[in-house]
């Protein structure tokens, strides 16, 4: 069984126990980090766009460091990337894959679970109250276009049922 665990700052722990409880004959897990290029791109813009005319992209200065606070950023973000799957990977106390990719968080996250046989991810939007909004709009693509069967969890304690919408006025 291939199980591929979307993580994400904040909510990764419930994905990963979600595997340990649901999945734990899985043979083959993989941790999937996503980081999408949206920061990164912006500083690069506005140094190229501000700051940095006439420089080249990946100017360094004498004492190596880039001058493009693009390419720090990106730096930091895999840092943290992987300080993160290694988090998960010892919370899940056994073999896993780790898998990183850059793009649109959402369509990355489905390219990836092309093949798996679960996905499991995290409710990212109002955990305050049941209903759709509990899914923010890559949690909701994910769900709509996963090719494999998914498991959404929440990240903590589930709210209570008094916390549903009202039903829609019903029309004659």
């Amino acid at each position: 069984m291939r199980v591929i665990v979307w993580l994400v700052e904040g909510t990764w722990p419930a994905c990963v126990d979600a595997v340990r409880t649901h999945a734990p004959g899985a043979s083959d897990v993989v941790l999937l980090h996503v980081s999408g290029p949206e920061v990164a791109d912006v500083a690069h813009g506005a140094f190229a766009g501000l700051l940095g005319r006439g420089h080249p992209r990946g100017h360094t200065t004498a004492g190596g460091w880039s001058s493009d606070p693009g390419d720090r950023l990106t730096d930091l973000g895999g840092t943290s990337a992987a300080e993160l799957m290694a988090a998960a990977a010892a919370r899940l106390d056994g073999p896993c894959a780790r898998m990183e990719r850059t793009g649109r968080v959402e369509r990355e996250v489905v390219a990836a679970a092309e093949g798996a046989d679960l996905l499991v991810l995290a409710r990212d939007g109002d955990r305050a109250r049941l209903g759709p909004h509990s899914l923010g709009p890559a949690a909701r693509f994910v769900v709509d276009h996963a090719p494999c069967p998914v498991l959404l969890v929440w990240p903590e304690a589930a709210p209570g049922l008094a916390t549903l919408p009202p039903p829609p006025p019903h029309h004659h």
